[in-house]
């Protein structure tokens, strides 16, 4: 949970900055394309991040991998900064961290769709629309299939579930009728 807290701590002042200049686009790129880089290569991500290295050559690293990327000021900054703080290991969790806040920023929601079938493009385009049409915001939908539902889908979009699957459906009458309630 702490993890947790530093990370969103850290995107929320890199998106501060970002929104102060303007930037906060670019930083998004810049950040995610780091993470991403040390998320693919495992080896560099223990260079920057094993306290078993010299600190200072760790350091030495993350400045050749700074320089060797095109990045502003700001982002260069920021890196040896969390490097500076024994925090460039919550690089991932700080990204995904400034990718939802850079979201909200700009009024776009995350949600995803689970269904028991495969949904036309048709069926997928109504349900963000009338997502959209509810959140105010628009919505960048993440669709999936999962046949165990038997049917209907199931849509998250931050902490709203809309649960329209018929296995929830055969679980709460269920549960009704060993109640006694009439279903």
């Amino acid at each position: 949970m702490k993890n947790l807290a530093i990370a969103r701590r850290y995107a929320k002042a890199l998106l501060l900055i970002g929104k102060e200049d303007g930037q906060a686009e670019t930083y998004r790129e810049e950040l995610e394309g780091i993470a991403n880089l040390l998320k693919e290569n495992k080896e560099l991500d223990q260079a920057l991040s094993n306290p078993l290295y010299d600190a200072a050559g760790r350091r030495r690293v993350l400045k050749t991998v700074i320089e060797n990327q095109e990045l502003s000021r700001v982002m260069k900054s920021f890196l040896l900064l969390l490097f500076d703080k024994g925090r460039i290991g919550f690089l991932d969790s700080i990204n995904d961290f400034y990718g939802n806040l850079a979201d909200e920023l700009k009024g776009v929601a995350q949600a995803s769709l689970v269904s028991a079938a495969e949904l036309s493009e048709e069926t997928v385009d109504r349900i963000k629309s009338a997502l959209s049409k509810r959140t105010g915001k628009t919505v960048r939908l993440d669709v999936e299939q999962d046949p165990s539902l038997i049917g209907g889908i199931v849509t998250r979009i931050g902490d709203l579930v809309l649960d329209g699957s018929v296995k929830t459906q055969l679980v709460n009458m269920r549960e009704s009728l060993k109640r006694g309630e009439s279903v």
